[in-house]
């Protein structure tokens, strides 16, 4: 005799009322690979179902399944989680991948987008290049727009144009008790502030409207790289960079990554705007010179396709077993340029178990540090720079990830006093229940408010979303 389905099981059927391809369990065979598909093959969870609903309705009733079960819920949108958050990030839940919400319409009158929340940023640009149109977003191509533009949305654009997140003017969003309801500035506007910077804790949206911008005629892209027989020796390049991307007068067009890893460093930047207007910004005179640049003037979707490919070199789209720290440095923690040779010196120290390690300093700040810090639930306004530090090892042993945290408390000694904030698109499990502070700072309170009103029985949960009581 077969096993008998448990009761989620017929529930989420009925629902599927014998769709194929609408519902994968742990008695599926080879369900971690069809079905689950985890991004960090570090993090070990197995969803009590994956679903792949067809309408808003289908998650609404969903929903119901969940509750009536007492399983916790997580939308999927392209799953690149570092913790595998979209698929619960814990096992025993109910996954709901929005695979099959791929609409996409523009609003002529007001050039706003109408996207599906299980679109890839590539295909966003895809349908947007034709009609001339653009938004903020991050270069990695298959990241769905459903955590990115919720969890803050960060790219080379976002000095520009501000971040991803300061795109959505309204989203469809299925909430705890089922409705499916609008949220924007002026409908349901404290849900809308809790969906941009923790949507997971608060619903699953279906559809956002963004804000888009005519797409830059010209860009220009570099990379200066550095083959050093040590990273003591890139530290020079480094303060260098870093006293150019902490003058707030330089220009927003422009958007920059130093990467140490193990053969040397990297500068690779991007410029919006031509060639004669980069080199009047006198932006290039101020970055090291190098043994190896590259300059390259690209239209649009050509820059995209660059950034695309630069990305990949360091953050892959393969599913792997890796591990990642972030810290976000205001103008007044960044690390003193006296300590820089110090903290470089330490890397070459460390014996790392892995050949396959990055660690990414991220400009950002301009226009992303426009709005007030409580404007958004995403807090992080105030930041001119990222660092995000990127291990993979086949397996991942106990000494990388030690590498990665201990490169971490070097940074934290190093910094000013007051150096705090993690990106929660670079979730760290390893943070546990300090990590909404780390993500939300100062709004988390506020947060908390919104989660008693819009699901106090947390059915959106994964091990660090907003909780309902006070973390002690």
């Amino acid at each position: 005799m077969g096993i008998s389905p448990s009761s989620l099981q017929q529930c989420i059927d009925a629902v599927g009322n014998g769709r194929s391809g609408f519902a994968g369990y742990p008695t599926n065979p080879l369900y971690q690979f069809q079905w689950v598909k985890p991004y960090n093959l570090d993090v070990h969870v197995t969803p009590a179902a994956v679903v792949r609903p067809q309408t808003a309705r289908d998650i609404s009733a969903l929903l119901t399944c969940a509750k009536t079960n007492n399983v916790k819920v997580q939308a999927k949108s392209g799953g690149h989680s570092y913790a595998n958050y979209g698929l619960g990030g814990e096992s025993g839940a109910l996954a709901i991948d929005l695979v099959n919400f791929q609409s996409f319409r523009l609003d002529n009158a007001t050039w706003h987008a109408y996207i599906g929340a299980g679109t890839k940023l590539g295909e966003v640009d895809k349908k947007l290049h034709p009609l001339g149109r653009a938004f903020a977003h991050g270069v990695c191509p298959d990241v769905g727009i459903g955590g990115h533009a919720t969890i803050g949305g960060l790219g080379p654009m976002s000095r520009m144009w501000g971040s991803a997140l300061d795109h959505v003017v309204e989203v469809e969003v299925v909430t705890a008790d089922g409705k499916i309801q609008r949220a924007s500035e002026t409908e349901n506007k404290d849900l809308f502030w809790g969906l941009k910077g923790a949507a997971a804790s608060f619903g699953i949206i279906t559809e956002f409207v963004m804000r888009t911008h005519p797409e830059p005629k010209d860009v220009v892209q570099y990379s200066y790289t550095f083959a050093f027989g040590s990273q003591e020796d890139a530290a020079p390049a480094y303060v260098q960079w870093q006293n150019l991307i902490a003058d707030p007068a330089h220009d927003r067009r422009f958007g920059t990554m130093f990467i140490m890893f193990p053969l040397g460093a990297i500068i690779t930047g991007t410029f919006y705007g031509t060639k004669a207007e980069f080199d009047a910004t006198g932006i290039a005179g101020k970055l090291p010179g190098s043994s190896e640049k590259t300059l390259v003037v690209n239209d649009w979707l050509g820059a995209l396709a660059h950034d695309a490919e630069n990305e990949g070199l360091y953050l892959s789209n393969l599913a792997t077993p890796f591990y990642s720290k972030s810290l976000g440095f205001t103008r007044e923690t960044l690390i003193p340029t006296s300590k820089v040779p110090e903290l470089f010196r330490w890397t070459d120290k460390q014996d790392k178990g892995t050949m396959l390690w990055f660690i990414i300093f991220d400009a950002t700040g301009g226009a992303v540090g426009d709005p007030p810090m409580n404007s958004t639930a995403f807090a992080h306004r105030d930041k001119v720079l990222w660092y995000q530090s990127y291990v993979v090892g086949l397996p991942l042993s106990a000494k990388t990830k030690k590498f990665v945290a201990d490169f971490h408390g070097q940074v934290l000694a190093m910094a000013p006093k007051g150096a705090s904030g993690t990106y929660a698109g670079y979730v760290d499990p390893a943070l546990g229940e300090k990590g909404q502070m780390e993500y939300w700072g100062p709004n988390y309170k506020t947060l908390q408010g919104v989660k008693a009103k819009w699901d106090p029985a947390d059915l959106f949960h994964n091990p660090q979303s907003v909780r309902l009581n006070p973390i002690v």
